[in-house]
């Protein structure tokens, strides 16, 4: 069966599917978009597909052309008959009916066999940033990340410093990734038509990385500096040696009285590994 608009919500109708607003159901339906995604993430006949809130399959139909491999999660067992449907007759496509939040992911893809891993999806705008977290914290290996988020979220993925966007979640995610925008998305494309527009986001994960001495120190240190965005990084770490992160600030041209928005990624690394190995030699 091949995908439309029109059979897609003949589907979900012949179901009684209702949408659920807890879950943040918004289905993309357009077909240019979804082949705009599929495009735009270049995949590979020996790529996995890891797709996450598939809803009723659109973007699934056709990332299950071009990949070796679909696998998804789907926390709403509701939509298990209009999967099936859709997905009849494509082989290639396994759906996990589980909260991707709490599943074992690693242990899923141990039974793939893949080159590449990617992740494509539609996010739920309520869960976009635990998904992301969950990606990196669990270090599942995942090369490339094209995602459709709600506007303002993709607009703090890819912030700089200095602009109002940009939090401790836009350094976390630019240690392991090159950020850009693909594309923009109206509201007019998904049922239901949400509020707002969304923005398709690349993360593609560095070949040559900045490595910090200590990972969870670096990420608390950020969190830290960012707790209070109003406050200065002087009120922010005063738990912090403060004598020591002064000297990386001024060798870069700040001092204690900056914010943290003001502060790029390398600042950030150089602070770390300053006084981590300031804390070792210490010992």
């Amino acid at each position: 069966m091949e995908y439309s608009p029109k059979k897609l919500s003949d589907i979900l109708e012949r179901h009684g599917f209702n949408f659920k607003k807890s879950f943040g159901q918004n289905f993309i339906v357009d077909e240019n978009i979804i082949d705009a995604i599929i495009y735009k993430a270049k995949i590979t006949p020996n790529t996995l597909v890891l797709e996450i809130g598939p809803g009723a399959g659109a973007l699934t139909y056709k990332l299950s052309e071009v990949a070796k491999n679909v696998l998804c999660f789907e926390i709403d067992t509701k939509l298990k008959p209009v999967l099936q449907e859709l997905l009849k007759e494509k082989r290639n496509v396994e759906v996990v009916f589980e909260d991707f939040l709490t599943a074992n992911v690693k242990e899923k893809l141990s039974s793939y066999t893949y080159e590449t891993l990617y992740v494509v999806a539609n996010l739920p705008y309520y869960i976009t940033t635990p998904i992301i977290m969950k990606l990196i914290e669990e270090k599942i290996p995942v090369s490339k990340i094209v995602i459709m988020v709600q506007k303002e979220v993709g607009d703090r993925f890819k912030a700089s410093p200095g602009t109002k966007d940009y939090s401790s979640l836009s350094i976390f995610l630019n240690y392991y990734f090159e950020v850009k925008k693909l594309m923009d998305v109206s509201k007019h494309v998904f049922i239901p038509k949400p509020n707002v527009d969304s923005i398709i986001i690349e993360m593609k994960k560095k070949e040559t990385q900045r490595k910090v001495i200590d990972e969870e120190y670096f990420f608390k240190l950020i969190r830290d500096s960012f707790k209070q965005k109003r406050k200065t990084i002087k009120n922010n770490l005063k738990e912090y040696p403060l004598e020591i992160i002064e000297q990386v600030l001024k060798k870069n041209g700040f001092d204690l009285s900056v914010r943290a928005e003001q502060l790029s990624l390398d600042i950030f690394i150089d602070i770390a590994n300053s006084v981590s190995k300031g804390v070792c030699s210490n010992d």
